[in-house]
């Protein structure tokens, strides 16, 4: 059965209309490597992001929401699932990357796919009636794993890759992804807009989660010639330019989906979303080529530091949320499931995460603690390690030799200053509520290298600074 076929069908299946009316639609836009700054609306001054800044005046625009990892698999894992990344074992990109002979510590594998025993967000709605669809990049396992096993309706352009399709030119045609083929010159961000833009369509008169995860803006770097001569004629070595082409792309997207929305008369009753699944890409190939620009955050991709796993989040939900607002209480990815559950009226599950529809509606939430598990290095170099952020505070662990940092991220955004020893008591009370943490979720944690070379030089990330510590007072 070809994919219109396919959506024909569901379409024909679909619940009444009367039903549908009262159910909220899910609209899930997942960016890959997006930073925290990269919008106009978080402060960027030279991307343009109409599109999304719209989205932001229409909804709330969140400014402590966080992946639950500093790379990609392990946070879709969280987003899919609501439970950590620690708990679903997929603790790294997939397939991972092996530890180094020569390094002082072994760590663990990762899992390279999200089990068929977890339960997803689409198989959480499809007993209320909701049809799925995930249109995008997908990185949670290949054949036997993929999207269609884990709950959705529908799979386009999803496999086990976390990098877009191979070409001679990149993000263009030709290629072949599931239920996706692109002629030579298509451009993948905009078939996968149609893909994503004619399931609406096709279901405006039932509930569906449209999951939109896209593959940009993940190296290596491509977007139209236009859009990129545009830039470089104005950036002045400011900025990348095909990265700044690259988010406009993105930015036109939601513009499109949006009017889809609109189009379909479905405004009013759809919730959208819009996250990244980890912090900006700093630096791309051995020449460490700069990408983007996350300060004032420290780092970026692959670090535990907030460059790496604080992320722009926007939602926009008609009758809950009042246009223009801004919320600082922290939130995870972890907590999605929950909230849809909670918007469709089911139960999440056993899930790490809560809903954050008070929040939405004008409320609080209950005080509580973040945490992330990393026991692995990364390309751009992190080092292993663990966190936890509770209220203003932020306790970095590091696996290799035991150091700790503690920051208070309301004061000092950019990380840096590290408090441990002026704040004693604050480090050693957070150290002991993430060991717990760990040990309640089954941490696999790195072990001694007996072969470790004590000359290994390590995974050195160009221009990273030490934080300053401040003398005891």
């Amino acid at each position: 059965m070809n994919r219109r076929d396919f959506l024909a069908g569901l379409a024909a299946s679909a619940i009444p209309s009367w039903a549908a009316a009262s159910k909220t639609n899910f609209v899930f836009i997942l960016a890959d490597d997006f930073g925290w700054r990269d919008l106009a609306c978080y402060g960027n001054q030279y991307f343009a992001t109409p599109n999304i800044d719209r989205l932001a005046s229409e909804g709330a625009r969140f400014t402590n929401a966080y992946a639950a990892c500093p790379v990609c698999s392990p946070t879709r894992a969280s987003i899919m699932t609501g439970k950590y990344p620690v708990r679903t074992g997929v603790t790294d990109w997939i397939p991972g990357r092996p530890s180094d002979p020569k390094g002082p510590i072994n760590t663990p594998r990762t899992a390279t796919e999200l089990k068929l025993a977890e339960s997803t967000i689409p198989e959480r709605l499809k007993p209320a009636g909701y049809r799925s669809a995930s249109v995008g990049k997908w990185h949670l396992g290949g054949a036997g794993f993929a999207p269609t096993d884990q709950g959705f309706d529908l799979n386009v352009g999803g496999n086990e890759s976390g990098s877009p399709p191979k070409s001679p030119k990149p993000y263009f045609g030709p290629f072949d992804l599931p239920n996706l083929h692109a002629g030579p010159g298509e451009f993948l961000t905009e078939k996968l807009t149609d893909a994503a833009i004619g399931f609406i369509g096709q279901n405006k008169a039932n509930p569906f989660l449209l999951y939109l995860p896209h593959y940009t803006v993940h190296i290596p770097l491509g977007a139209p010639e236009a859009d990129i001569a545009r830039h470089t004629a104005k950036a002045n070595g400011r900025y990348n330019p095909t990265y700044a082409a690259m988010v406009e792309t993105l930015d036109t997207s939601v513009g499109r989906v949006l009017k889809a929305i609109d189009d379909a008369g479905i405004a009013d009753r759809t919730a959208v979303f819009f996250f990244s699944d980890n912090g900006g890409l700093r630096f791309e190939g051995k020449r460490k080529d700069a990408v983007t620009d996350n300060s004032p955050l420290r780092a970026g991709k692959g670090h535990l530091y907030e460059g790496g796993i604080r992320e722009p989040l926007i939602v926009r939900y008609p009758g809950v949320v009042k246009p223009g607002r801004v919320i600082d209480t922290p939130v995870s990815s972890v907590d999605f499931l929950p909230t849809m559950c909670d918007a469709a009226g089911v139960a999440p599950g056993d899930v790490d995460g809560v809903s954050l529809m008070p929040l939405l509606r004008g409320g609080t939430l209950k005080a509580r603690s973040l945490f992330w598990h990393y026991p692995h290095y990364s390309n751009q170099g992190g080092e292993p390690g663990g966190a936890i952020r509770d209220g203003d505070w932020k306790l970095i662990e590091f696996y290799k030799d035991g150091r700790r940092e503690l920051f208070n991220v309301k004061d000092d955004v950019g990380e840096k200053t590290n408090l441990v020893d002026a704040h004693a008591d604050i480090a050693k009370r957070l150290a002991s509520k993430l060991a717990e943490w760990r040990k309640k979720s089954g941490a696999s944690m790195p072990v001694k290298n007996p072969g470790a070379d004590p000359n290994w030089p390590g995974f050195q990330l160009v221009g990273e600074e030490p934080p300053t510590a401040p003398r005891r007072m």
